[in-house]
């Protein structure tokens, strides 16, 4: 029940960074289009489309590489350090760009423990006061904009604010909907009787054990030498931990016990159907996911009791 409730919440928050990049990649695309059309600022104009580019294109690359903590931890010291050139440009202007940094305590409150919200607003306390000496000790040669410039440019950030913190609590009411609901039915459980069977036990382990061999079968991924769990757990977006518990109820001591035995089917496979006089054996363990022989025939041993060779011969004399 825990596991289906920790995969649960992160399947919600991937879900969160997907639509806070895609509401943010809008935001900064209708500000800077405002830069180049109505408040003509090329230096500003280029800045935000860069941050669209990065925010975009690193989104794309490592969304699927780490885990959600991670992509959130370097996203919100980013985010705050990058509003600080905006912040200074504005700073004579206008006071709403600190508004930028208002969505980040919330955003530490979606996402982690309290803690963190005190750790990121005390970051953006600093940030603000540093931008202040800065703007007090420095001469610098911004735009100057019209207040009725200002105007726009800070009313469509409050609607970005709304939007961005809108969506933050609607997700985290989601998530507590999730942490309410299971603590619910394990208050329920704790009144069942103990012995309850295994199958009834972790109904939520077989779904993902079932999600699991459809993906390694339909793509075939233990044909990739160089695949683990972690590969697994990035292609499938479930922490490693799950899957590796979902795979030990069905018996397999452990991840690498399981993909050797897809491995060695797949073997078993490739010999039936094809003529073992025509390709080299090597063709076959390859082809199947192993690096070398020596593992091959080690792990064939293991799992079918016999030799490669001593299959093999079963084969022809059949």
């Amino acid at each position: 029940m825990t596991a289906e409730k920790d995969i649960k919440i992160e399947q919600y928050k991937r879900q969160l960074i997907y639509y806070y990049n895609l509401l943010m990649s809008v935001i900064l695309a209708i500000f800077g289009l405002i830069f180049v059309f109505i408040i003509p600022d090329k230096i500003m104009a280029w800045y935000l489309f860069g941050g669209l580019f990065l925010l975009d294109y690193t989104y794309m690359i490592v969304r699927k590489t780490y885990s959600v903590n991670v992509l959130v931890h370097s996203y919100i010291i980013i985010a705050v350090l990058y509003n600080f050139y905006i912040m200074l440009a504005f700073w004579d202007n206008s006071i709403a760009s600190f508004v930028w940094l208002i969505p980040i305590p919330l955003a530490a409150y979606v996402f982690f423990q309290r803690k963190y919200v005190f750790i990121y607003s005390a970051f953006i306390l600093l940030n603000i006061i540093l931008g202040y000496l800065i703007s007090k000790t420095f001469s610098f040669n911004f735009p100057k904009h019209r207040p009725e410039d200002v105007r726009i440019t800070d009313t469509i950030l409050m609607i970005s604010n709304v939007a961005v913190i809108s969506l933050l609590v609607y997700f985290k009411d989601k998530i507590k909907r999730v942490e309410i609901y299971h603590e619910i039915e394990e208050k329920k459980q704790n009144t069942v009787v103990q012995s309850v069977p295994v199958s009834e036990k972790a109904p939520f382990a077989d779904e993902l054990f079932d999600k699991i061999e459809l993906i390694m079968t339909e793509k075939q991924l233990y044909k990739d030498i160089n695949f683990n769990i972690s590969k697994l757990s990035a292609e499938m977006e479930i922490n490693s931990s799950y899957i590796s518990k979902s795979i030990r109820t069905k018996g397999y001591p452990n991840f690498n016990n399981y993909l050797n035995r897809h491995r060695i089917e797949c073997v078993k496979r490739l010999l039936n159907e094809n003529d073992i006089e025509k390709i080299t054996l090597m063709y076959i363990y390859t082809e199947a996911g192993f690096s070398n022989q020596s593992t091959f025939n080690r792990v064939f041993k293991q799992l079918e009791n016999i030799t490669p060779s001593e299959y093999i011969s079963g084969l022809q004399l059949h």
